[in-house]
């Protein structure tokens, strides 16, 4: 006991705190409890202080509430784990020994103290990545990587001409899209807490010493405490769609709603200063977009009516939103005529806004405002239809005539800002009015863009039944690429429609159908960037995509054309290319495609503009990690190309999850990372899972997030060709190391017939679906074949186990393969790791995934739940030794004994981590042992689902 509090002394950067609060034994263990977690050295004492307050509170709360043994409980155990880390003893094996005779009851204390005290970890990480920001802005310390000053810094030291670069920024759009795939598992409630946690803590920080009002704070966080301890972490029941729709769109209001506009003007503010041009509308600079509501793939639960309530709830968000922002002007602008003379444009629109309030009648701002108000009331009450009442304040008369469409509030808005700047109030222009009229111009009525997804096979069972129905073709399934492409073509070319009313039709016919007419009805009424795409998941060939070009005739988002009119299309129908062999084929895929007279005037009437979505999830389980990064890669490179060679402008979408083993990783070191010609200054790309509350609860970390994708878009549009011979070297390197990655993941993951046992024994990947964390199914089929499941599940398991296999499995034997026993290929892989975007980047995130694994807890969870033996040693007995050369070869390759060493706020945060994790991992192993045998009692089904809700919580990115 004195040798850890002499240990906990030395570490602490306030040692009067730790004296003064070591003199009670309370204090000393309330101390002793946070400390680990926190950082060292003087830029990492607010953090260190932050994470010591919530765990003092939590203790104090815990003590409280649970009473002293439960207290000591947790204290012992983390005491435990602490000193097992510090002293290399055999952690998993004492703290089994410890926990053997901990009733269920207490368990669950224990998981809910660590799951806590993890997420306000998290909450103060945040916090303090936000000072540190502000800190190093205010210092004079120059643009931080991943901003937009550094990325003018870059583009300058290139040569880049000013003139140009202001072109790129006209141009720039960086569309997030936020999909609902089920890995966020701590509930909205609990964010909007932790969230108030955050806000605190920033507060608190700006107090001087001494001040009074921190007392009041450090009351208020107490409450909080008190009241996440008091709230349960799970769902009592299994999410919905419409419930995945809520919780997404409510990130406009806490975040996105403030920081894109204003970020969109940071970088017109920049780029006047930089370039000296004129300032560009950056209104679409950002561009986000939602999957929520429109991906069926795999959900049968996403139907005609959630798409409908989708889109309405969409643009009431955005209405509700536009409507508050004209009030408060309507408050705000009290600039008097008896004062200024605004122009006759405005004093017009004032005459015209009904408003004939004597105490108005000097103020035409107000009266313009008001009638703007009352006109987009109306236009919501339209679009809504009627659902939207009209507030009698917004109201100038009965007869007001709505809006048609938000260009015409944008116009009204202009005629308030002209009329500003001709009276020396441009910087009140400048301040209320262009805010508004660019979050206008941003959000429209849609707020943000809804894409629809399904499934290729889906596409074809119900095109071949529209065929069949219609006498038209019988046997569309069984004819070959070419006959359908003939088929297809020649119904695209016909003005007639396959559906007529007495048809009978399967009832996935009958769905797909109903959802295309809602989404034909929100085009209509909302406008086209309501829906701006179609991706079809598993595309392979030509006849993939022109299905759904027949599909959207049905509805009239195609249109066939005649005579002198040229078909279109009113949104843009993407192919999905996932799996290794799809990724290998899809340049020629996309050749063919716009080889296709009837589609490529389809693209034509979209300006040209052809976009392709890229899976890294579904890719890297196909083919492994190594593999996966390559196919990404060169399938880019040749769809770039492809896209030169037929004159068409291409957008890559890329379906990037949280982990390194979906696709994830830093965003702006993977952007630059790309193919040159890749990013033409726009890119998509989906926020999935518990990354989009790690991106966009906070402003700040919306804002860092936001950011960083404008930066790197920006850059990476003027990365110049790689050289030839250079490039050539390296492709061909890659082509080496690809195979056996390839074949080495393969053979243990497809090809090995014990491992499918061996995956759903040592994972929690069935009890997963216990956790209610998401409306989509884990697999595609009932099937437990690793094939049919799902990417995220698969990569969620593989997180709780600390195996993180996805992430780096076949990179070491590709390596020993190339390099074994030879310096000189050994020194080529070092310079591929110096020299080359894409392979530092897919070295560093491996480098991230190598330094969560822990071999030793994997090896408890096969040990205990891995029944059969033989299964057991031969599978993670080649896990190990794949850990073990895979380590070697980083090493080797980036020169770094620690995966980390060069990320140390990373390292920091998980070296104080994996004390807390250590205990859940023991805890969830035997709860599962215990759930396999029988014990199915509510509080063992509870405590895994809590182990499994904490461990994500530690790890921070779960699927």
């Amino acid at each position: 006991m004195n040798r850890l509090v002499r240990n906990l002394g030395t570490r602490c950067n306030d040692p009067a705190t730790v004296s003064s609060r070591a003199a009670s034994p309370a204090g000393y263990a309330q101390l002793v409890m946070t400390v680990e977690l926190s950082g060292s050295g003087t830029a990492d004492a607010a953090l260190s202080a932050d994470i010591r307050l919530l765990g003092r509170l939590l203790g104090d709360v815990i003590r409280e509430q649970a009473g002293d043994e439960v207290f000591e409980l947790v204290e012992s155990i983390r005491a435990a784990a602490v000193d097992a880390r510090r002293t290399d003893n055999a952690q998993v094996g004492t703290l089994a020994a410890l926990l053997s005779d901990t009733s269920i009851g207490d368990q669950l204390h224990v998981i809910r103290a660590f799951d806590w005290l993890g997420l306000l970890a998290n909450t103060a990480e945040d916090v303090h990545l936000d000072r540190r920001s502000r800190f190093h802005r205010a210092a004079g310390h120059g643009a931080r990587p991943g901003s937009l000053g550094a990325a003018f810094d870059s583009l300058e030291a290139a040569g880049i001409p000013g003139p140009a670069i202001a072109d790129a920024v006209r141009a720039l759009e960086v569309s997030p899209v936020i999909t609902a795939h089920p890995t966020e598992v701590r509930r909205k409630t609990i964010r909007t807490v932790l969230a108030d946690v955050g806000r605190r803590l920033e507060h608190r920080s700006d107090l001087a010493d001494g001040d009074p009002a921190t007392a009041d704070i450090d009351a208020e966080l107490r409450l909080d405490v008190l009241t996440l301890w008091q709230t349960a972490l799970l769902r009592l029941s299994k999410l919905r769609v419409r419930d995945e729709i809520n919780d997404a769109l409510q990130y406009y209001e806490s975040t996105l709603f403030a920081t894109v506009p204003a970020l969109a003007r940071e970088l017109e503010r920049v780029t006047v200063e930089r370039t000296g041009s004129e300032a560009p509308d950056t209104s679409l600079a950002i561009n986000m977009g939602s999957w929520i509501g429109g991906d069926r793939d795999g959900n049968p639960f996403v139907t005609a009516d959630v798409l409908r309530e989708a889109t309405r709830e969409q643009v009431t968000i955005a209405l509700e939103h536009h409507l508050a922002t004209v009030r408060r002007l309507s408050r705000e602008l009290s600039v008097s005529s008896r004062l200024v003379t605004p122009t006759a444009e405005l004093i017009a629109l004032a005459d015209g806004s009904g408003d004939d309030s004597p105490f108005r009648a000097d103020e035409p701002y107000r009266r313009a405002l008001r009638g703007m108000a009352a006109r987009l009331a109306a236009l919501r009450s339209v679009l809504l239809d009627g659902d939207g009442t009209t507030a009698l304040s917004d109201r100038a008369n009965d007869d007001v005539e709505p809006y048609r469409s938000i260009d015409e509030l944008l116009a009204d808005y202009a005629v308030v800002d002209a009329s500003l700047r001709t009276h020396g109030a441009a910087d009140l222009a400048d301040a209320r009015i262009a805010p508004a009229r660019r979050s206008l111009a941003t959000f429209g009525a849609h707020l943000c863009g809804l894409d629809l997804r399904q499934n290729s096979a889906v596409h074809e069972q119900v095109v071949a039944d529209l065929l069949e129905q219609a006498e038209a073709c019988v046997d569309y399934r069984s004819r070959t690429e070419a006959e359908r492409v003939e088929i297809l073509v020649a119904e695209l070319r016909s003005p007639r429609l396959l559906r007529h009313p007495s048809a009978r039709y399967d009832p996935q016919t009958e769905g797909e159908l109903a959802i295309l007419d809602e989404a034909a009805l929100a085009v209509g009424r909302f406008g086209r960037r309501i829906i701006p795409h179609y991706v079809i998941s598993m595309a392979t060939t030509v006849s993939d995509v022109l299905e759904v070009a027949v599909l959207l005739k049905e509805v009239g988002l195609v249109r066939p054309g005649h005579g002198d009119t040229a078909p279109s299309v009113d949104l843009d129908i993407v192919p999905l290319f996932e799996t290794i062999d799809d990724l290998s084929r899809a340049a020629a895929t996309l050749a063919d495609l716009l080889a296709v007279p009837i589609y490529r005037e389809l693209v034509e009437s979209r300006d040209g503009l052809q976009e392709v979505m890229i899976g890294y999830s579904d890719s890297n389980k196909d083919g492994g990690y190594l593999t996966s990064q390559w196919a990404l890669f060169a399938t880019q490179a040749s769809l770039v190309e492809v896209a030169r060679q037929a004159g068409v402008r291409l957008r890559l979408f890329h379906g990037r999850g949280g982990t390194v083993g979906r696709g994830g990783g830093p965003a702006h070191q993977a952007i630059l990372a790309q193919p040159p010609g890749s990013v033409e200054r726009s890119i998509r790309v989906t926020e999935q899972g518990e990354m989009v509350a790690a991106k966009y609860s906070h402003p700040a970390l919306a804002r860092r997030n936001l950011e960083t994708l404008l930066a790197a878009a920006l850059e990476a549009s003027f990365i110049p060709p790689d050289d030839p011979e250079a490039s050539g070297g390296w492709a061909r390197m890659m082509e080496h190391l690809s195979g056996p990655a390839h074949a080495g993941y393969r053979s243990l993951v497809h090809e090995n017939p014990r491992f499918s046992e061996f995956f759903w024994s040592i994972t929690p990947t069935a009890e997963i679906a216990m956790l209610n964390v998401g409306s989509r199914p884990a697999s595609r089929t009932n099937s437990t074949a690793i094939a049919d499941l799902r990417a995220i599940p698969w990569v969620f398991g593989w997180t709780q186990c600390r195996l993180m296999v996805p992430g780096w499995y076949g990179a070491g034997s590709a390596f020993e393969s190339y390099a074994a026993g030879d310096d000189d290929r050994a020194n080529l892989l070092a310079e591929l790791y110096r020299d080359w975007r894409f392979f530092r980047a897919v070295v560093n995130n491996m480098g991230m995934v190598l330094a969560k694994v822990d071999i030793e807890i994997g090896r408890r969870y096969a040990e205990v739940l891995v029944e059969d033996r033989t299964t057991r040693e031969e599978i993670f007995g080649r896990i190990e030794a794949e850990h073990e050369l895979t380590r070697r070869w980083h090493e080797r390759i980036t020169g770094l004994r620690d995966p980390l060493s060069d990320n140390p706020i990373l390292a920091r945060s998980l070296r104080n981590r994996y004390p807390y994790l250590d205990p859940l991992h023991v805890m969830q192993v035997d709860l599962l042992r215990r759930f396999r045998d029988g014990d199915d009692h509510e509080l063992v089904q509870r405590g895994i689902q809590l182990t499994i809700n904490a461990i994500a919580t530690g790890i921070r990115n779960s699927g």
